[in-house]
């Protein structure tokens, strides 16, 4: 699906990955203990800056902090858009 957003300057626009149902040993997590995922999928990438050439480009799996970023909704999914400094590391 083609997504008509085009981040600006050092901005990266990410889909987070769904958040965990079942713990590892087996426990179901129910909807209103479930923590925000600070795990996503980098989704469009902005030109960045004149003194900041940007890291990450599309497709890449990103951890970021937890309450980074301005929360979207587009064509029914949740997005987040943030600037790269944000992101703390590529998976």
């Amino acid at each position: 699906m083609a997504l008509n957003i085009k981040p600006l300057s050092d901005r990266v626009l990410i889909e987070p990955v769904a958040a965990e149902t079942k713990t590892a040993s087996g426990i179901f997590i129910p909807d209103t203990a479930k923590e925000k995922p600070q795990k996503g999928t980098v989704i469009a990438v902005g030109n960045g800056t004149k003194d900041h050439a940007m890291t990450v480009k599309i497709g890449d799996t990103v951890l970021y902090g937890k309450y980074a970023g301005t929360e979207l909704k587009l064509g029914g999914t949740d997005y987040l858009i943030m600037r790269e400094d944000d992101i703390l590391a590529i998976i």
